[in-house]
């Protein structure tokens, strides 16, 4: 081997080891390599939403928890909402059921029937399709509905916004979304 080919030899061993020393430290630091995940114990991804978190039970939230944040996150949103209504034959509307906003990304949870005095500090609270804040569960007048639990991690914290609804919320969010995932839970009533 030439001069000029060890010298090329070296220079490509030292840069393809210099790109696993990066990728291992950003993959340490969370990011890239984490992708945001949010659950819940209370249904699984697809499943059907138990009563008691519906108009047919208790009308009460379900436990959700997530991980995976983008390092630079400032805050979070939670949107719940329904693409189906009214029916799933013919959908004509989405139908907003909860708006939370301004959610500590040190927060990795919210318990399950959460009332607006147990919100974590910081936390804003936009009005549902109700035309009021908290949160209001899936009561499909027609047929199987999805609910999609969303979840954005945001790169500001956003101004009080005063309980907006979702358009207002999500145009206020738009340029700054830096990571998102969904739980979608299903429900028909009996």
């Amino acid at each position: 081997m030439n001069s000029a080919n060890r010298h090329t030899a070296s220079w490509l061993i030292f840069l393809i080891s210099s790109f696993f020393y990066i990728s291992a430290a950003l993959s340490a630091e969370g990011e890239p390599n984490m992708t945001m995940i949010l659950k819940s114990p209370d249904f699984d991804h697809q499943g059907e939403i138990p009563k008691i978190f519906t108009c047919d039970g208790e009308d009460t939230s379900p436990s959700l928890s997530w991980s995976g944040l983008p390092q630079n996150t400032k805050s979070l949103v939670l949107i719940v909402d329904d693409p189906d209504a009214p029916d799933p034959a013919a959908p004509k509307m989405t139908w907003v059921h909860w708006l939370l906003y301004n959610i500590p990304p040190a927060v990795k949870e919210l318990p399950k029937a959460i009332a607006a005095g147990d919100l974590p500090v910081g936390t804003h609270q936009g009005k549902n399709d109700w035309k009021r804040t908290g949160y209001g569960g899936p009561c499909p007048p027609v047929g199987r509905h999805r609910y999609f639990h969303k979840l954005y991690a945001l790169d500001i914290e956003l101004p009080d916004l005063h309980q907006p609804n979702k358009a207002q919320l999500e145009k206020a969010m738009a340029g700054h979304i830096i990571g998102q995932t969904e739980l979608i839970g299903t429900y028909q009533k009996k």
